[in-house]
This record gives C-alpha cells, sequence and structure tokens, in this order.
C-alpha cells in the first residue's frame, strides 16, 4: 500500500478517513493508553522517534511510518513577494495531468503568516524542487477580490475536485473565518465563499489552519472530510484539531462541536496544522505542537479513538528549532514531506525525502 499516493494520480496527500456522529465524542480510556504505550515502546526499540539522524540507518517512526531527511529549502532563489520576511503552510499539488501549459509538473501554494499576507504560487517539474516562484503573486491577496477586506489570508490548501475538474482552495481570513476558492488552472481563483467560522463550532476564537481530504464516511453523505485548527476556550489545552464533513467540498459542511485530537494527550498546550494519513489498515492524524515538534495520533478509520503515539519529525539543526504543517506525497516512488520550518512568525518552506 502506498502511503502517500503520486501526485500526478491525484492530491498529493493521502485521503482521510471519517468520524463519529455529529455531537458524539468518545474518550481516551485505558486500554487506547495501554495500546498507544505499547506502539510506543515498539516504535522507540526500533530507534524511530527521534528526528533524522544524518547518515544514520532507516528506521521507522510511530505506527512504521518512515523518517524524513532534509534535502533543501524550497524555493530556487530570493522571493520577489515576501512581505513580511516568514512563510508557512505548504500544499503540493501535481497538475501536469489535469490542466494544459501547466508552468510545471507540480504547484507549491504557500503564504505569509502575518498581514498582509497573500496566498502565494510556485512550481517545479520534480516534487522536491527547487521551485520557482509565480512572477503575479499573491494569486490571492487581503481585499479578496472585492468580496472582503481583512488584515491577511494565510495557509493556503488546495485539492483537485474530480466532478467539476477544478481545483479547490481553502484558506483563512482572518483567523476565525475559512473561506474556499475555485480554480479550472490552479492560478486564477474566483468564487470566494466563507464556509467556516467560530460561530459554526461551539467554545471556540479561532477556526483556522484547515487541510481538506477526500473520503466518503458511512452515513455521512459526504465526499470530503476537514481537519483544522480551533482555539478552544474549553480546558485543559487551548489550540486542538477538529474536523468537518462535506458532500461535495465546497458547500453544506457540517462540524463535530468537540475536538478531535486534544494536546494533553502529548504534554503540550498548544496542537495544529493538521495532516491526514493512512496505514496499518487505519488512520492518523499529524501535526505540530508548542514544543516545536511534530506528533502522530491514531483516530481510527471511523475517527473514534485518540492514541498519541509520540513523536513524528523533531527539528534538526538548520530548522532553527521548530518543524510544522507537514503535507506529503511521493515523485517516482520516492516519499516526501514538505514543511515550514523555523521560529513562529519566522518561518521558510523545506522539503525532505523519507529515508
Amino acid at each position: 500500500m502506498d502511503h502517500h499516493p503520486r501526485p500526478d494520480a491525484g492530491p498529493v496527500d493521502p485521503d482521510p478517513a471519517g468520524g463519529p456522529r455529529a455531537g458524539e465524542r468518545f474518550a481516551l480510556g485505558r486500554r487506547g493508553l495501554l495500546r498507544g504505550a505499547a506502539l510506543l515502546g515498539s516504535a522507540a526499540a526500533a530507534g524511530g522517534l527521534g528526528g533524522l539522524a544524518a547518515a544514520a540507518p532507516a528506521h521507522a517512526g510511530p505506527a512504521g511510518f518512515p523518517n524524513y531527511r532534509y534535502v533543501r529549502d524550497a524555493f530556487a532563489g530570493p522571493l520577489r513577494y515576501n512581505p513580511t520576511g516568514e512563510m508557512i503552510f505548504p500544499c503540493v499539488r501535481g497538475v501536469y495531468d489535469k490542466i494544459g501549459n501547466a508552468r510545471g509538473r507540480y504547484y507549491l501554494y504557500y503564504a505569509p503568516h502575518d498581514a498582509p499576507g497573500g496566498i502565494c504560487l510556485a512550481y517545479a517539474d520534480r516534487l522536491e524542487g527547487p521551485y520557482t516562484e509565480y512572477p503575479n503573486n499573491p494569486i490571492i491577496d487581503r481585499f479578496m477580490q472585492g468580496k472582503a477586506t481583512v488584515s491577511h489570508v494565510s495557509s493556503p490548501h488546495v485539492v483537485w475536485n474530480a466532478p467539476t475538474r477544478e481545483f479547490y482552495l481553502y484558506f483563512h481570513g482572518e483567523n476565525h473565518t475559512t473561506r474556499v476558492a475555485r480554480s479550472r488552472d490552479g492560478i486564477n481563483f474566483s468564487d470566494i465563499t466563507p464556509i467556516l467560522s467560530t460561530r459554526l463550532v461551539p467554545n471556540t476564537t479561532e477556526t483556522s489552519y484547515a487541510r481538506v481530504f477526500e473520503h466518503s464516511v458511512a452515513g455521512r453523505n459526504n465526499r470530503y472530510v476537514m481537519l483544522f485548527m480551533g482555539a478552544h476556550t474549553i480546558r485543559p489545552g487551548t489550540r486542538k484539531i477538529f474536523w468537518g464533513w462535506s458532500p461535495n467540498g465546497w458547500d453544506q459542511w457540517q462540524f463535530a462541536p468537540n475536538p478531535l485530537v486534544s494536546p494533553a494527550g502529548d504534554g503540550l498546550t498548544d496542537i495544529a496544522a493538521p495532516h491526514l494519513l493512512k496505514r496499518n489498515n487505519t488512520t492518523y492524524v499529524v501535526y505540530h505542537g508548542n514544543d516545536g515538534r511534530m506528533r502522530l495520533t491514531e483516530v481510527g478509520n471511523n475517527f473514534d479513538r485518540e492514541v498519541h503515539l509520540g513523536v513524528f519529525h523533531s527539528p534538526i539543526a538548520s530548522d532553527n528549532g521548530r518543524v510544522a504543517s507537514p503535507a506529503f506525497g511521493t515523485d517516482g516512488g520516492v516519499s516526501y514531506m514538505v514543511y515550514e520550518a523555523g521560529p513562529r512568525l519566522g518561518a521558510r518552506i523545506c522539503i525532505a525525502r523519507a529515508v
């Protein structure tokens, strides 16, 4: 089973699984804790819970996922559009089998974090880059084509919607609202529409950093699920992982009222930027925490468990203490992770290869 499907066959990101009925929340019980501890122990015995040691043999990480070694910074040179000196939340899509006259085989979407933000594009003929900046960035700015004006737009995530043969772009601005836009060519997006806000998820003050995955959940009448960060007013912890579902990825979104993954299980206060992975006939969420490392939690194919498995990826020296916002894909049978590295408000986009 290819756990990071080829981008030329569709989205770079793996397909997700679904979740519990609206309003349900499944506690992390003693059995789950014991199972997580057993898996952690096995992974630790294999030497796989730490970061990527240079020139070391390849070891399995939690749940048998590969470790990843830094290859390069993503961009071929200095960026023309770089208003704040930092970039976050990469998303790569294989486009050459979907559109004609593509600028490259792969499109990389990213954005500054701080105001004014701006959804940006770069392209390359190999997933591992290096990527060339699109000359007319940003492709969406904070004025959102006259739909609304916000302080910033950020955290782009793009999916290919096969039924409509369009790219759907999800992004936030402000931090309490997530929007979607559509495009035929992956560059010119229109019909910007809000789909998620704090009023739709109780006890939240932020709903952002969303990624969307194609997956049908029994009983939901859906084709897509969304994972996102919510700033939760109910303790312990503040920023947690929530989820929602939609029949078409564009509208009719519904959102579970309670967190899917909470930071307390990792001994943290904040987690964010979730990404869904599949392996071992089950489903996981990888995300980063306030300690600068990525973690892995098994949520199950029905989003009915919360088994914290430990550290998925740790920063190396060049990451300056923080790795975050991972996205995954394969090119030529090689698995890659594209991620942000460096301190919050000072990050850059990097590429790592499975070892």
